[in-house]
């Protein structure tokens, strides 16, 4: 069996993350893999609950789950991580924890324009951004940087989830973990 890693997937609110994870997590699984999927919003809700949406609130957000990929990552498990994670430097320290430890990291740039993103809405952040009732939306009123150079950027507006799936599934395969 092969070793465990961490996958980041990083990009905008609605752009495929959570999605492409699953589809990811139940091929891996069905290959004899052991997976985790690390869910944004569950991570928020059992380990982050009171943190806000401040860049430092953001910081600490990632960090936690960051380590938590890590110490699953060093133990076996493929940890796959669809969070925003919105700002390089926190992006970077979470590589650096692993670096430390010798756990593979693979950082993947899901690239779904905001323009997709807010007609996907999968949470009604957008309608809710533009009619006023929330404000520091990723993207919209609030910073989002890119990866400048991720491991793989995938394209989720122009193929279909299996698609995307299977291109993160070849890049762990060249990579020797699948």
């Amino acid at each position: 069996m092969t070793s465990g890693a961490t996958v980041w997937l990083t990009g905008l609110p609605s752009a495929g993350k959570t999605t492409i994870a699953y589809e990811l997590a139940g091929r891996l699984r069905a290959e004899g893999h052991r997976v985790e999927v690390l869910d944004g919003d569950e991570i928020r809700e059992f380990i982050s609950a009171g943190l806000g949406f401040s860049r430092a609130d953001r910081h600490t957000n990632v960090q936690r789950i960051g380590f938590l990929a890590e110490l699953l990552a060093r133990n076996g498990v493929k940890t796959l991580v669809p969070v925003i994670a919105p700002y390089a430097d926190s992006r970077e320290a979470v590589r650096g924890r692993h670096e430390e430890n010798g756990t593979t990291y693979l950082e993947v740039h899901v690239a779904t324009p905001v323009e997709v993103c807010s007609v996907r809405d999968v949470k009604g952040l957008y309608a809710k951004q533009a009619a006023g009732e929330l404000t520091g939306l990723t993207g919209v009123d609030d910073p989002y940087e890119a990866p400048e150079s991720p491991d793989l950027r995938i394209e989720s507006h122009t193929q279909t989830v299996q698609e995307s799936a299977a291109a993160l599934h070849a890049l762990l395969t060249e990579k020797g973990l699948a």
